[in-house]
């Protein structure tokens, strides 16, 4: 029996904190043997840069791409930031890749009977591209959100819970990733000074049927988080033609507010290439980071652009964050 987290045993207030799993840290790699003496010593590699936390810090992950083609030579002097219309000033700037923690989600309501064993394989593919820095949670969902797999950079637990995944019910798509969204966050929160890059990459194959969050409460959510989501819609076949109008909308609406992008296909086949897409763009992206010039903490919306300064690109990020509220 796999472990259920079942929303209609609690109530929304408490749903969240009932269906997390402790996080459980990636393995610690045990120190180098240190070279003889009288071996010459060798200068340490320059040290990645880290993303650090700070006081109304804005953390941005953003993808350049010129066409259809991602642009990875850029320089922080090739980037201009507004909030509200007000330009500003760039703190951190990294073209190398920043840590990641990923949710895989995976639709396995009974519609997905006959394509499920084609979309397990393109998720295995794509958690295998990840890097040893990462870590991955895997979850599925019907008409119950299971947590299959707590985040870990374990590949072969990753593999197995994937492979766990049946068939079963109805599609309960806002509570999986109203969670997944609360799981991220706790993963931030475990590293008082450090931020990792946050995405979710969720697979669905028709409208929600059974959740008891509503929609808004997701997009609000997603909104309030610094996570990126990338969904692709697997669009039903048979009876179920007519069942993804809401998915659909609501699928480019996550990814659009958030950064992430929306894919679309007929059939199970397309998946290995649309997974290994977004892992490409997950490994061209730069990370930016500004302190805020409003003084304001009021919790009001405010909206972001990110330009590219040389011609003929296009930077794409989250639309916006909810600004810091004064202590009550």
């Amino acid at each position: 029996m796999r472990p259920r987290v079942t929303l209609a045993a609690f109530g929304l207030a408490s749903v969240c904190a009932a269906a997390l799993i402790a996080q459980q840290p990636p393995a610690q790699q045990p120190p180098p043997a240190q070279p003889p003496v009288a071996a010459p010593q060798q200068p340490p590699p320059a040290p990645q840069p880290r993303l650090r936390s700070g006081v109304d810090l804005v953390p941005l992950s953003v993808t350049v791409m010129e066409g259809t083609k991602y642009v990875g030579d850029l320089t922080e002097a090739d980037f201009e930031v507004f909030e509200d219309g007000a330009k500003q000033t760039l703190t951190f700037f990294s073209r190398m890749q920043q840590s990641l923690a990923l949710a895989i989600l995976l639709d396995t309501s009974a519609s997905m009977n006959e394509r499920l064993s084609t979309a397990q394989e393109a998720a295995i593919g794509f958690a295998r591209r990840m890097r040893k820095d990462d870590v991955i949670e895997v979850i599925d969902f019907d008409s119950q959100v299971r947590i299959l797999q707590s985040f870990t950079n374990d590949a072969n637990a990753l593999e197995k819970a994937i492979r766990n995944t049946d068939v079963n019910g109805s599609t309960s798509l806002y509570n999986a990733i109203y969670i997944s969204l609360k799981e991220l966050k706790k993963v931030k929160a475990s590293s008082a000074e450090e931020i990792r890059r946050q995405a979710i990459v969720v697979l669905s194959d028709g409208d929600d049927t059974s959740s008891l969050v509503p929609y808004e409460e997701v997009l609000d959510l997603a909104k309030r988080s610094e996570t990126s989501i990338y969904a692709i819609g697997l669009r039903p076949q048979g009876s179920y033609r007519s069942e993804f109008k809401e998915a659909e909308f609501v699928l480019k609406q996550l990814s659009q507010e958030t950064g992430g992008r929306a894919y679309f296909v007929q059939t199970a086949a397309e998946l290995p290439k649309i997974y290994e897409q977004i892992s490409d763009e997950l490994a061209n992206q730069y990370a930016l980071a500004y302190s805020s010039r409003n003084p304001m903490r009021n919790g009001a919306w405010r909206r972001i652009v990110v330009r590219v300064t040389r011609p003929g690109l296009v930077a794409r990020t989250r639309q916006g964050y909810y600004g810091p509220e004064t202590a009550r």
